[in-house]
């Protein structure tokens, strides 16, 4: 992350003398608003100008009222807002050289000499020429006699920096892109209502979601729903997949399931790369094995409403750094693409990522979809989510478990507040440690459940549906097991518990430490111990972001967009009290980022959201792994 505070620089004179363009293009994206906010608030700090380019590229072509001033009070009330406020619009123009003549004289006219482009690989690419060619525009503008040397020589050199607003996430180079977690939202909402319904009724629903050319959306929907199936372009189904298919969905019905989820991006294909659409499916399952099935689509409705929290803080945070990069940028610097990179935003070069992102499609056409799903994301691909989602989706729904067992007992418990997603993580511990052969127990009630014996087995049709059922279906309490270590040790040997997982907040890390310091005790405590951090206050040690966190954030952020709503008149008192906490606050980066969280109303820490979950469901696969590791190791002791 850029250091606004650069040893012997102004932060307010950085930008004096230079003038900055914002822009969006292409399809919109909640949190686009969010960018846009940060870019005008930062680049008026430093001391720049800056502008609203209306309507994207067409705008920059058309010039006149469509490239106007911005001020700090025009991005007010923009946060919350979903779309993008300054507009955006397919360009022919501009794909031409003389429509990006007539965009370059516009910017000479103004001096602007710096451009933020918020849009999709087309969009970058565009800009990236834009910059390219711009001394031979300048060229041609001189010898049209529409500008002077003067303005040529003071305009000599235009910077780009771009920022991807993209509710597909298919930008490589990238962990997430602006406006996917919200669409993620408005997808999991959908399939909680249709889920309600579908029990009801003993119903099979396909649900279709966008991505023509990516499957992220479908992935991860499939993922944080426990969908039964999903089909994506990046990974067409093998053949033979109806009856793989039909055989699944009549096994979960069989193990007392109500209702069937098979989700469906839009662009799935099979391995001949013939589409495989909500009909087909519907077709399929309707008269092989006489389910009621609907199919449902949902369109446009995954662009609409207001960001998350994640995406409101996700366009601020891309937003200061591509002031920063324009202001820090050289002649020779190359045009960079603002990127996420776990908990940082970071500069990435434009073209390479471009290509890496065109490189996909390459692979798709060419049948190597295992080169697909691995260019997807970061330089580094296996530490990429859309790699680990699709290995985990595999591992949670389609793998069957071993006949052969471990004869290893796993304890699992849930300790302190409740929040979403504890059942999740139960979830994925339990079929996991199944999958590795080992006997899963559940204990209720925590710590105090754990000296009272309220231990069951728990098997992998129980944990079935929980990854959308909130608070924690294992019961969970408040209570330290100091005065009940003796208890503990005896139920421990009794039920033969070999490791424990312990999900919780404060309470799950000092109870675990009692635990290990009654190992001098209580030799039965010398098992391994595995913390999964859930709490929603986000308190703990050893994570950038805690189950259940992103959940309550977004309940935050809602109520406070109806509580700002309702204050109408007061909105611009709030901004303008604030607004000298701000200026007074720049000079680093962290009290800029409180200051965009005091307009969403909380107090929130900006600096800890790496590991997401929709509504608190898509358990983090560092957790996973962790998991993984904990189920595996032997009966020695961890001591």
């Amino acid at each position: 992350m850029a250091n606004i505070n650069t040893a012997g620089v102004d932060p307010t004179k950085m930008g004096v003398g230079r003038a900055i363009a914002v822009l969006t293009s292409g399809g919109d994206a909640q949190g686009m608003n969010a960018a846009v906010r940060a870019t005008v608030r930062v680049g008026l700090y430093t001391g720049a100008k800056v502008f609203f380019v209306h309507e994207g590229y067409q705008g920059l072509v058309d010039g006149g009222d469509h490239i106007r001033p911005a001020t700090w009070e025009s991005v007010s009330m923009m946060l919350q807002l979903g779309g993008t406020v300054i507009g955006s619009a397919r360009c022919k123009d501009f794909q031409t050289r003389e429509g990006r003549l007539k965009a370059a004289f516009n910017l000479v006219k103004l001096g602007v000499t710096n451009l933020c482009v918020i849009g999709g690989d087309g969009s970058l690419t565009g800009a990236n020429i834009f910059r390219t060619e711009w001394s031979d525009l300048l060229k041609d503008l001189i010898s049209k006699g529409k500008i002077t040397k003067e303005e040529a020589k003071t305009s000599s050199h235009l910077n780009i920096v771009g920022m991807v607003g993209s509710i597909d996430n298919d930008f490589c180079g990238t962990d997430m892109t602006i406006g996917t977690d919200s669409a993620l939202h408005r997808i999991i909402e959908v399939v909680d209502s249709i889920t309600t319904t579908a029990q009801s009724h003993q119903r099979a629903f396909i649900l279709e979601v966008m991505g023509r050319h990516c499957g992220y959306l479908a992935l991860v929907t499939a993922l944080a729903c426990g969908a039964d199936w999903v089909f994506i372009p990046e990974m067409p189904p093998d053949d033979g997949w109806e009856d793989h298919l039909c055989r699944r969905l009549t096994e979960t019905r069989k193990a007392g399931s109500r209702l069937n989820v098979i989700i469906v991006a839009e662009g799935a294909i099979n391995k001949e790369g013939k589409p495989i659409t909500c009909d087909q499916l519907k077709d399929l399952v309707t008269k092989r094995l006489g389910y009621d099935t609907r199919a449902t689509t949902l369109g446009h409705v995954q662009r609409g409403g207001t960001p998350s929290a994640f995406d409101r803080v996700l366009g601020s945070r891309m937003g200061v750094e591509a002031v920063m990069a324009l202001l820090e940028a050289t002649p020779e610097t190359p045009a960079c693409v603002v990127s996420l990179s776990g908990n940082q935003a970071v500069r990435l070069p434009l073209m390479e990522c471009v290509q890496v992102t065109k490189d996909v499609t390459v692979a798709m056409n060419e049948g190597r979809f295992d080169d697909a799903v691995k260019l997807r994301g970061r330089y580094v691909w296996k530490y990429h989510t859309f790699f680990n989602n699709w290995n985990t989706y595999k591992l949670l729904a389609h793998v069957r478990p071993p006949e052969t067992k471990s004869n290893i007992n796993v304890a699992i418990l849930n300790v302190g507040a409740p929040c979403a997603g504890m059942n999740a993580a139960v979830r994925t511990a339990v079929r996991i440690g199944i999958i590795q052969g080992h006997n899963m127990l559940a204990v209720h009630d925590g710590f105090e459940g754990l000296a009272e014996e309220k231990i069951e087995p728990i098997t992998w049709n129980t944990v079935g549906d929980w990854t959308g059922k909130g608070g924690s279906e294992l019961g969970t309490k408040r209570v330290l097991p100091g005065k009940y270590m003796e208890e503990i040790s005896l139920n421990i040997a009794k039920y033969n518990i070999h490791a424990l997982v312990i999900i919780g907040g404060f309470e799950a890390f000092s109870g675990a430490l009692e635990m290990v310091q009654g190992r001098e005790k209580y030799e039965e405590l010398c098992i391994p111990m595995v913390i999964i951090p859930a709490t929603v206050s986000n308190n703990v040690p050893g994570s950038d972001f805690s189950i259940g966190a992103d959940t309550a954030l977004n309940t935050i952020t809602t109520v406070r967009d109806t509580a700002h709503t309702l204050s109408g008149c007061t909105v611009y008192k709030y901004h303008n009290d604030y607004q000298p906490i701000f200026v007074n606050n720049f000079i680093n980066l962290k009290k800029v980022f409180r200051f965009f969280l005091i307009d969403l109303g909380s107090i929130y820490n900006m600096f800890t959201w790496r590991f997401k979950s929709w509504r608190g469901r898509a358990f983090s696969y560092a957790f996973g792994q962790s998991m993984s590791t904990c189920v595996t190791i032997s009966t020695s002791c961890a001591g």
